[in-house]
């Protein structure tokens, strides 16, 4: 088996000693990480909305942030979708009830998500009645086939980027992520819904590791949707 194939969250699939290094190289990078956030630009944040698509989207830092909307040409669409998938595991695919191949994490992930575009959702990695009625509200908003079952174009639409001044509940889902993924004490940042300089380095930490695994996987501190992939697939969570 690649190491490329060992990259999948604990019973669905995984060769326990590959996994217990990566974990363990990843829990070390965040905690020594120390790397100073680098300049970015909007042009650098995609949403997935406009990988899939091919449609102008706001990029996801300004549905966080109110920064000013960005687009990208068809053409640059295509190939951004092609790198997003490359390496990765398929989106999780939820649904109402217990979702035996994924940990609550995977689930408060979406509810995380589903409250950043607008539902009010306790988030408790349940998927009950409430939160298969906000997929379906989500759905419908947003022309999608409306049956509350969260595939992978539900994630795609669902997901923002966010980078360091983002706030919110998006980006509650990617320290809650972080934490996750710290087989020590679990708490490696405080889920506050601030991306400041420990949650970047934390995000560019994971990505390093990924880039480890996944040639060229992006490092440069923003969760976009190669990144929101990773972690809601629980990539190197061990």
């Amino acid at each position: 088996m690649s190491s490329r194939s060992r990259i999948r969250y604990g019973r669905s699939a995984v060769s326990g000693a590959s996994a217990v290094v990566i974990s363990a190289a990843f829990a070390a990078a965040v905690f020594a990480s120390s790397v100073p956030a680098s300049a970015v630009t909007a042009a650098s944040a995609v949403t997935a909305a406009s990988a899939v698509t091919g449609a102008s989207a706001v990029t996801g830092a300004s549905a966080v942030t109110g920064a000013s909307a960005a687009t990208t040409a068809p053409n640059a669409n295509a190939v951004v979708a092609s790198a997003v998938t490359k390496g990765l595991l398929p989106w999780p695919v939820l649904r109402e009830g217990r979702n035996r191949l994924w940990p609550p994490v995977t689930v408060r992930s979406l509810q995380y998500l589903l409250n950043a575009r607008g539902a009010r959702l306790a988030v408790d990695g349940q998927f009950g009645r409430r939160t298969k009625a906000a997929v379906v509200a989500f759905q419908r908003s947003h022309k999608l086939t409306s049956n509350g079952v969260v595939n992978a174009t539900t994630w795609r639409h669902l997901i923002i980027t966010v980078k360091r001044g983002s706030r919110g509940d998006a980006v509650r889902a990617v320290q809650d992520q972080i934490n996750f993924r710290n087989n020590k004490n679990g708490h490696t940042l405080d889920v506050d819904g601030i991306f400041g300089r420990k949650t970047e380095a934390a995000v560019r930490a994971f990505q390093r590791a990924m880039s480890k695994e996944i040639p060229g996987f992006k490092v440069d501190g923003i969760v976009g949707p190669q990144t929101w992939q990773a972690l809601v697939t629980e990539a190197l969570s061990g």
